[in-house]
This record gives C-alpha cells, sequence and structure tokens, in this order.
C-alpha cells in the first residue's frame, strides 16, 4: 500500500509535514484561549492545505462551491464581530458540518447534484473510514522520515555524533563552571534556569502534545483519504445482488381524502381566528379571556400544527402518484388552501408571541422564535410555487434559503435589537429586567450605556460596574480577538472615566 501511495504526485512525507504544522497551530491558537480571530485564521489554513495538495481535481469554480464558501467564511467571522452565546455555540457544531460537506463537494469524483443526500452519505465516508483507514500510514511514514530505514553509512554518522556528545559532556561541566565563577551575570543567569524550567507545566505539555499527535493523524488521514480513496465493491462473490428499483408513493385518494379532513376543521379555525384576530392587536380578546392569557395560550400548539401541514405539504408533493386527471389538481387546490391557512396560523402565533413580549418582554427565545416563524413562512411560499410549478426543487431552494436565514440571524445583532425592544418598552410602560438586560452579550454593552447616562432613574452603574471588572480581569490573548468585546471594553472604561 505504501509502495502505491509514494508514487502519487503529492509527496505524503510532505503532506505529513504539512499536517503536523497545521496541527501544531491549532493547538497554539486553541489551547487554553476562547475562540476569536482564531477560528477564520484556522479555517483560511485549513483550505489552503486541502488546496495546495488537491488543487488539480478541486471542483471550485461552480455556483454553489463559491455560495457554500462565502457562507462558511461569513460565519467563521461571527466569532470576530460578535459575542452571542447561542451562535457561539451553534456555530461551533455548524461550521465543522458545513467545511466537511464542503471539502467533499470540491473534491469527489461523483458528478452529483450538490442538493443529494450522496454528499451527505460522502462527507461521512470521508471523515470516518476513510480517514481512519490511513492512521497506520502516519506511522509508516513517520518511520521513513525519522531514518528507521538508513543505509549503513548514516547510522555511522549518527553513531560518531553521538560519541562526540559522550565525550562533550564532562568538557562541558568544567567548562561552564569556570564560566560562571568569571562572570556573576553569566552565573545569575545559570541560578535562574531551573525557576524558567519549573515554569513548564509537564501536564501541558502532555496535553499539548497529544492534541497535536490527534490532530495530525486527522488532518492527514482525511486528506490522504480523498487521495487514495478505498472503493466499496458489493457485486463480487456471494455479494451479488440484484437490484429493483421502487420508489415508495401513496395513493391520491388517500390524500385528498386527509387533505378535505384537514382544510375543513383549518377554514373553520381561521374563521374564528379573523373574528378577533385583527383587533387583539388593540387590546380586544375573546370575551372572558385577558390580554395576558390570549398572549400566553396557542402559540406553541400553533406552531406545532404548522410544522404538520408543512410535513403533509412535502410528502404529498414527493410521494403522491397515480390517479385519474382530475385528482392531482384537486389535491393541488386543497394544498394551496393548505398553505394559505397554514399562513394565517403562523400570523396568529406571531401577534400572540408580540403581546407576550408586550407584557413580560424581550428575550433570545422570544425573538428567535419570530426569525423561526418568518422563516417558515418563506418555506410555505416556496412550497406553495411548487404545488403548480413542477420544475422548482425544494430541496435545493430549501438549502439556499435556509443557509441565508441562518447567516441573516447571525448578522442580525440579535442582542443589540432585544436590549432596543426592552428599552422602547420601559420607556413606554416603566418596566424593566436590568438583571436580564446585563445578561446580554456584549455585543448590547454600547447601548445599555447610552440608556444608563440618559435615563438616571434606572440603577444600571453598579451591573455594569461588574460587568467591566469581569471583562477586565479576562486574560483573552490574541487568538482570541472580538471586536464584540473590545468594543465594549473600552465603552465601558469610558463611561466610568466620566463618572
Amino acid at each position: 500500500m505504501l509502495g502505491r501511495i509514494l508514487v502519487k504526485k503529492n509527496d505524503p512525507k510532505v503532506v505529513l509535514v504539512a499536517a503536523f504544522l497545521l496541527a501544531c497551530a491549532h493547538n497554539y491558537l486553541f489551547y487554553g484561549n476562547a475562540i476569536g480571530i482564531s477560528y477564520p485564521m484556522f479555517t483560511i489554513f485549513f483550505y489552503l492545505y486541502i488546496v495546495t495538495f488537491m488543487k488539480e481535481q478541486l471542483r471550485f469554480h461552480s455556483a454553489p462551491s463559491w455560495f457554500l464558501f462565502a457562507v462558511i467564511v461569513v460565519l467563521s467571522m461571527t466569532y470576530v464581530l460578535f459575542n452571542n452565546p447561542i451562535f457561539y455555540a451553534l456555530n461551533f457544531l455548524i461550521l465543522p458540518i458545513l467545511i466537511f460537506i464542503h471539502i467533499t463537494f470540491i473534491n469527489s469524483k461523483r458528478k452529483y447534484d450538490w442538493s443529494s443526500i450522496r454528499l451527505i452519505i460522502d462527507t461521512l465516508d470521508h471523515l470516518i473510514p476513510q480517514a481512519l483507514r490511513h492512521v497506520p500510514t502516519v506511522f509508516r511514514l513517520s518511520r521513513t522520515v525519522t531514518g528507521s530505514k538508513m543505509n549503513e553509512t548514516q547510522k555511522s554518522i549518527i553513531t560518531k555524533v553521538l560519541m562526540g556528545l559522550v565525550i562533550s559532556i564532562p568538557m562541558l561541566i568544567i567548562v561552564i563552571a569556570l564560566l560562571a565563577s568569571a562572570d556573576r551575570v553569566f552565573e545569575h543567569f545559570l541560578s535562574e534556569l531551573p525557576n524558567w524550567l519549573n515554569q513548564i507545566s509537564v501536564g501541558e505539555s502532555v496535553a499539548r502534545l497529544t492534541w497535536i499527535l490527534i490532530l495530525l493523524l486527522l488532518i492527514f488521514g482525511y486528506l490522504w483519504g480523498f487521495i487514495d480513496t478505498y472503493s466499496y465493491r458489493f457485486n463480487e462473490g456471494m455479494l451479488v445482488e440484484q437490484r429493483i428499483e421502487t420508489k415508495f408513493t401513496i395513493d391520491p385518494i388517500i390524500v385528498s381524502t386527509v387533505l378535505v379532513c384537514l382544510n375543513m376543521v383549518y377554514v373553520l379555525f381561521v374563521v374564528v381566528q379573523f373574528s378577533y384576530l385583527f383587533g387583539a392587536w388593540d387590546g380586544i380578546t375573546p370575551q372572558g379571556v385577558t390580554l395576558a392569557e390570549h398572549a400566553r395560550s396557542g402559540f406553541i400548539e400553533l406552531i406545532f400544527v404548522s410544522l404538520i401541514n408543512f410535513l403533509v405539504i412535502i410528502v404529498t408533493l414527493n410521494y403522491v402518484r397515480g390517479g385519474n386527471a382530475f385528482l392531482p389538481r384537486f389535491n393541488n387546490m386543497m394544498l394551496t388552501l393548505l398553505v394559505g391557512c397554514s399562513s394565517v396560523m403562523l400570523y396568529s402565533a406571531y401577534i400572540r408571541l408580540h403581546l407576550y413580549e408586550e407584557a413580560y418582554g424581550y428575550t433570545y427565545i422570544r425573538f428567535l422564535s419570530h426569525g423561526f416563524m418568518i422563516y417558515l413562512v418563506v418555506m410555505l411560499v416556496i412550497a406553495g410555487l411548487r404545488i403548480w410549478m413542477k420544475s422548482i426543487s425544494l430541496a435545493r431552494w430549501y438549502i439556499i434559503i435556509s443557509l441565508i436565514a441562518y447567516v441573516l440571524v447571525n448578522y442580525v445583532g440579535m442582542d443589540r435589537m432585544i436590549a432596543e425592544k426592552n428599552i422602547e418598552r420601559y420607556e413606554r410602560e416603566g418596566k424593566m429586567d436590568e438583571f436580564y438586560l446585563m445578561e446580554l452579550s456584549t455585543d448590547a454593552i454600547p447601548l445599555i450605556i447610552t440608556f444608563s447616562q440618559e435615563q438616571e432613574g434606572v440603577a444600571m452603574d453598579e451591573l455594569l460596574h461588574q460587568e467591566f471588572t469581569q471583562l477586565t480581569q479576562s486574560d483573552r490573548s490574541w487568538p482570541s480577538l472580538n471586536y464584540s468585546h473590545y468594543r465594549a471594553k473600552k465603552a465601558l472604561e469610558g463611561y466610568f472615566e466620566d463618572h
């Protein structure tokens, strides 16, 4: 196997050294540091590693490839520009998934569509079995690099070097002692060496070395899995099987019955909703129900019903086949009505959530719920178009819309908008949860400072001082550079200098 690998155009020993340097860079940027500018930096380094050794087989010039790469770069920059804890954790999980999917797509020899489920299967294949099968390759190459296969001349040279070192040790002891007695500064320098050595943590050194070695194995194995890919064969010997193409379908009459039943209930619900839906904005609620009760009730239930309707639409569009000429058209009309009813339900849920926020304030969960409802409406619109326009690919549009929506919600400034809404609520009703306001990330600190300066009746100084102390005491090295953190710290410094 190794002999076959060595004839490849890319020297595996060079790839191994590059993987080692990349693992060292990862250790330096992330070990013991909060994520900041380190994330986009390492992302660039990783892509340079991939492009350098696989440039001849990359499919980087397609529009989906550039789109996904742009999404990856923009999301990685959130670790520099923002400090929201929710997206900090979500992007930590989502970004590696997008990166591995993108690299599989641009390196794959298959010519499948970028929205195909096969892309996910190939991504998992290269991420786990293809990468792990090259772990032994790293050790075989390491023996070659370290010179385990030396000829007699090389062994003779190393033997002579070792003999020279043995002879030098007693001479060095005598020379160092004489130089130390001759120069007090040199003696002081030698006396400080033990203190310097004591600062080196054995545990940390072992952890760093383990980190580097594990990453070295994974990084090299991942790339080499694309160069030397194992092809699975299931048509040899006893594994020969006849594949019968079967596709799951649902009878259109069954679907028509389900859609008619659902729409009867939904139309009745929509009629009832319209009897008081718009009046709810002015405090007009159903008889015997307070504004707070109306705002609190039904929101989660309406979201779940909308998701069920969404699932019914997707299943119907993809798995209903057959029937006479009337049934497909009738089902399309029923689906269109279902989309309309689902939109009204989402609008009703939107109003209820707005009323709930007016009564109890604005939070992360409520903000994200608003965004999720808008996202569902857009998805429903695409599904409604797909009902009558068969050329629309739901998978492609849903992937594109989902990625764009996720990038937008990262960059919209959620913490600042929540702070703005809560401040507006205070100015309108005199209600404010100062402690929750300070639980927002550093993205909201400049706005909170402005609010504290304008509203002297709100005691924010103590909470702001606690935040300032925490930011000042946090030791962030340059790989953890974050603009939101830096801006908040500078704003708090200026605020307390003026006070």
